[in-house]
């Protein structure tokens, strides 16, 4: 199943609190066992303003519906082609 990059906006992320981020988690899980088994989140990393995503779903527009279920913002959505890291240099 393709997997998905969300980059979502969120003026201040680097600030919120650890209770705010279980917050928002919550609403997330929620809105995950709405749409079903098909969609899977497995991790975010939290920047100063922005919050990336990564996310396993049948398609785009399922990641999309996730969005508007926990009305989080999903600047863009894009699907990952191909996975690299230091060990690819050994090739």
């Amino acid at each position: 199943m393709p997997k998905y990059v969300i980059e979502r906006t969120l003026p201040g992320a680097g600030e919120l609190t650890p209770e705010q981020l279980t917050a928002i988690s919550k609403v997330s899980c929620t809105a995950l066992s709405t749409i079903g088994p098909q969609i899977q989140w497995l991790e975010s990393f939290v920047t100063d303003n922005k919050i990336y995503c990564i996310y396993i779903s049948p398609d785009e527009a399922t990641v999309r519906e996730h969005a508007r279920l926990g009305q989080f913002p999903a600047d863009s959505v894009a699907v990952v082609r191909t996975i690299i890291d230091p060990t690819t240099a050994d090739a």
